[in-house]
């Protein structure tokens, strides 16, 4: 019987970061790994999946912008669903960050756990546990991942805010 190859959270973290760069010289893998908080293997296996996937392209790696949008848009949320946890410390997701934070006034916030984090919040636990990390090296990168959670937590205003920004964000 033949494995069965799925996606994983963290080729969405790759996938995005690769989407960002489109337009910088081509990382090494060591560097995406430093930058993601992820191992060369983690990168090497996440490429193949999205490769296999239809997500990214075969000859450079990068995502197919329109294959990503789509995703995220309209996958994501069900692939990947969000997993809420107690009140904590931690780093702004969702509306409480930016760019939804701008727009959306709001008494309670989302956080990703973490203890260098200095807002309070629900948490909600990342799609893959470097992102706290990946996010504080690269802004763009933070308001991609804080508007996915936006999807994956969000009333139906939030999402709909998160899906302008996004479909914005990741169009080619």
């Amino acid at each position: 019987m033949e494995k069965l190859i799925q996606l994983k959270p963290q080729d969405v973290l790759l996938a995005l970061k690769l989407h960002l760069g489109r337009s910088q010289p081509r990382l090494r893998m060591v560097d995406l790994g430093m930058e993601l908080g992820m191992s060369q293997a983690e990168i090497s296996g996440s490429l193949k999946r999205s490769i296999y996937a239809g997500l990214s392209s075969p000859e450079s790696g990068l995502p197919y912008p329109e294959a990503l949008k789509e995703f995220v848009l309209h996958g994501l949320r069900y692939a990947f669903p969000a997993q809420l946890g107690a009140l904590g410390r931690g780093m702004p997701t969702s509306h409480a960050a930016p760019p939804l934070s701008k727009k959306i006034s709001s008494s309670e916030s989302c956080i990703w756990p973490d203890a260098k984090g200095s807002a309070r919040g629900s948490s909600v636990v990342p799609i893959y546990p470097s992102v706290p990390f990946a996010a504080s090296r690269d802004p763009k990168l933070y308001e991609l991942l804080a508007l996915i959670d936006a999807l994956r937590v969000g009333q139906a205003r939030e999402r709909k805010l998160a899906m302008q920004e996004l479909e914005k964000r990741l169009s080619a």
